[in-house]
């Protein structure tokens, strides 16, 4: 065993343990730093593979930006524990049935042969020059540009939903109308009023 199949290892037996440990603990808030640590590991088992960009990409988006953003929320909020936890057992046989299908699904996929790692060939030799990122962008505006602009319609969808599901129509607070500061004249504005001037005394 060489020592990149130890470092491989041990980053996914990290990954394993802390993506259980986020389903499983009670505090919302270990369980945001648990999903960190996950976050990190996978950093870290994509650096194995060579992509370099992904693993960057990964650490600084969703735990230096997405992940600090749920903490605060997390922390901030006043979680009642004891509400959500009332249709656990409810829904705990759904749930299991779910989760063994997804295992037997998994496993199907596994012992169907194709991901054997006697028969994945080894991968090429790259050049010393070669830049993952330039070939990530060209796969994604080339041959994946259908897949990726859809992402990005989904993406902009799902925000633009957030939005209007959490909009509220607030009367203490003065609006814009924006068709009514378009639809103004001058003469509305500015009103002009002839005075005499005044006498001096």
């Amino acid at each position: 065993m060489i020592f990149q199949d130890i470092v491989f290892y041990f980053f996914a037996t990290v990954l394993i343990v802390s993506a259980l440990g986020v389903i499983t603990s009670r505090n919302p808030v270990y369980s945001a730093l648990l999903l960190v640590l996950s976050f990190v590991t996978c950093a870290g088992l994509w650096l194995l593979l060579e992509a370099e960009f992904l693993a960057i990409t990964l650490v600084l988006v969703y735990v230096g930006a997405v992940m600090v953003l749920f903490l605060f929320v997390v922390m901030m909020l006043d979680i009642n524990l004891d509400r959500l936890r009332e249709g656990f057992w409810k829904w705990f046989p759904f749930g299991a049935l779910l989760a063994l299908v997804l295992v037997a699904e998994i496993t199907m996929v596994l012992m169907n042969g194709q991901f054997s790692l006697d028969q994945m060939p080894p991968p090429p030799a790259q050049a010393a020059d070669y830049s993952n990122t330039k070939e990530l962008g060209r796969l994604i505006y080339t041959e994946y540009v259908y897949a990726f602009e859809l992402a990005a319609v989904l993406l902009l969808v799902a925000m633009v939903s957030a939005i209007a599901l959490t909009l509220r129509q607030r009367t203490d607070k003065r609006l814009q109308d924006p068709s009514k500061q378009v639809a103004v004249r001058s003469e509305d504005r500015i009103r002009i009023v002839s005075m005499p001037t005044e006498k001096k005394e």
